[in-house]
C-alpha cells in the first residue's frame, strides 16, 4: 500500500509539524477525521497570548467545532463559548461548563426560556426581537444589539454578512438616539478568515458609524473570522490595535469569538482509494469519503483542500499526465468531486488520501446524504496515542430517518 508523500505545496502551506505518519496511518480505518493535540494545544497557547497582552476576552465559537469530548483541553486556557441556538447553547452549558454567548438572527418564543438558563449575554437581531424577548431576560443576562457596519472585505457574498439585503444586525440609519434600557452590548460580525488589518479598518467603521453610542454601552464583541493562527497573521499589530481602541474606550470590554483560527491546521480527513474508474480521457479515483458529505465548505466556498502528497493541476487533458487524477466522492451526486491532482506515483486501491485541515467547519456541518459512511472522529494524544471519540454506526443514520 502506497502512503503519499508531503510535497513541496504541503510543506509551503503549513507552518505546523503533522504528527501522522506512516506508522499512524497504518493503523487507520477510513474514512476519519483526527485531531491531533499537540497542534490544537499550540493554536490554545497563541491565542491564550493574544487574550492575556491584549487585556480582552476570546471565546470558542461553537458553529465552528463542537467535539465536546475535547472541550476538557479547551477549558484549560479559555473559560466560555458563543452560541448561535438552542442546541448550542445547551451544549456549553452542559459540556463547556460555563453559560454562553447567544446570538441568533430570531429566537422562538418555545425556546427563548432556556436560552436565557444557558447564556451570561444574549444579542437580538432587531429591534423588534429586542421589544419582544427583553422583558423575559431582564437581569438574568447582559442583553446587546448586533450592529450592521455596512463593511466588510469578504469577497465571497455567501459568507458576508454585510452584503446588500443581509438579513444580519441593525444598520445606522436604525439606531435610536439614546439606545433602550437594557442595551448593555454591541455585537458586530464581518471577518471571514480575515488578518488584523481588515479588524483595524473595521474599528474604523465602528468608530466612524456607531461611535456615538460607543459611550453607552459595557461590550463590544467583534465577532469571528479573526485567523489569528494562520502563519501570516500579524499577532503584534491585533494586539495594538485592539489596545488602542481599549485605550479609547476604557468602558467598553472586547471580545473576540473566532471559530477556524482554534482549529486551523490541526488535523486532516483521511480517507482511502476505493476505484479508479475513466471516462472521455478524464481518470477519477474514487475515494470512501465525500465531498458533498464530509467537506461542503469545498463545494460551497468554493475551495481546495490541499492533499498531502499531490499537486494541484488545472488540466483539461489530464490522462495525458501519468499521475493524473480527479478525486471523487462516493455519493451520488454529480458533482461530488474535487480539481485534477498530481501525484507521484500511480493510485491503487487502498491508497490513503489525506485531506489537511479539515477540523473547523466540518464535522459541524456534515450530512448522511446517501448513507454514505461517516468518518469516524479520532484524537490523537500527545504520547502518540490513537483515541476514539466517535465511531458512526447504522443506527446513526436510522435514527436521524423517520
Amino acid at each position: 500500500m502506497n502512503v503519499n508523500f508531503v510535497s513541496d505545496l504541503y510543506l509551503e502551506l503549513m507552518n505546523k509539524i503533522s504528527a501522522i505518519d506512516n506508522t499512524i496511518l497504518e493503523q487507520l480505518s477510513t474514512p476519519c477525521y483526527i485531531l491531533e493535540e499537540n497542534l490544537l494545544i499550540e493554536n490554545l497557547t497563541l491565542i491564550k497570548r493574544v487574550e492575556v497582552e491584549a487585556d480582552i476576552e476570546i471565546i470558542l465559537a461553537l458553529k465552528a467545532f463542537a467535539l465536546w469530548k475535547t472541550f476538557p483541553i479547551f477549558r484549560n486556557f479559555f473559560h466560555s463559548t458563543t452560541a448561535s441556538s438552542l442546541n448550542e447553547a445547551r451544549l456549553s452549558y452542559k459540556e463547556f461548563k460555563s453559560k454562553t454567548h447567544t446570538y441568533s438572527p430570531a429566537y422562538t418564543e418555545e425556546e427563548f426560556a432556556r436560552i436565557v438558563k444557558f447564556s451570561s449575554k444574549i444579542t437580538f437581531n432587531s429591534w423588534n426581537q429586542f421589544n419582544k424577548f427583553y422583558p423575559l431576560v431582564r437581569g438574568k443576562a447582559s442583553c446587546g444589539i448586533r450592529i450592521n457596519p455596512g463593511y466588510s472585505e469578504i469577497k465571497t457574498d455567501l459568507y458576508n454578512p454585510c452584503s446588500a439585503g443581509s438579513r444580519f444586525g441593525i444598520s445606522i440609519e436604525n439606531m435610536p438616539q439614546q439606545l433602550p434600557i437594557g442595551v448593555q452590548g454591541f455585537h458586530c460580525h464581518n471577518h471571514c478568515e480575515s488578518n488584523s488589518y481588515a479588524l483595524e479598518r473595521t474599528l474604523e467603521q465602528i468608530e466612524q458609524k456607531f461611535g456615538m453610542w460607543l459611550e453607552q454601552i459595557e461590550w463590544l464583541n467583534l465577532g469571528g473570522g479573526h485567523l489569528i493562527t494562520h502563519k501570516d497573521y500579524n499577532i503584534e499589530h491585533l494586539i495594538t490595535t485592539l489596545k488602542k481602541f481599549k485605550q479609547q474606550h476604557k468602558n467598553l470590554k472586547l471580545i473576540l469569538e473566532p471559530g477556524s483560527a482554534f482549529l486551523w491546521q490541526t488535523g486532516p480527513l483521511v480517507a482511502s482509494v476505493i476505484d479508479i474508474v475513466e471516462n472521455n480521457n478524464i481518470r477519477t479515483a474514487i475515494l470512501d469519503t465525500s465531498f458533498t458529505c464530509h467537506m461542503p465548505d469545498c463545494l460551497e466556498m468554493p475551495y481546495h483542500p490541499v492533499v498531502r502528497g499531490a499537486k494541484q493541476v488545472s488540466t483539461t487533458t489530464p490522462c495525458k499526465t501519468e499521475f493524473l487524477y480527479r478525486l471523487g466522492g462516493n455519493s451520488c451526486l454529480s458533482g461530488d468531486w474535487m480539481g485534477y491532482w498530481e501525484f507521484n506515483h500511480p493510485l491503487s486501491e487502498g491508497d490513503k488520501i489525506i485531506f489537511e485541515d479539515m477540523n473547523h467547519y466540518t464535522t459541524v456541518k456534515t450530512s448522511m446524504f446517501n448513507g454514505v459512511q461517516h468518518p469516524s472522529i479520532i484524537l490523537l494524544r500527545g504520547n502518540g496515542e490513537l483515541k476514539m471519540l466517535r465511531k458512526f454506526k447504522y443506527s446513526d443514520y436510522r435514527n436521524r430517518m423517520c
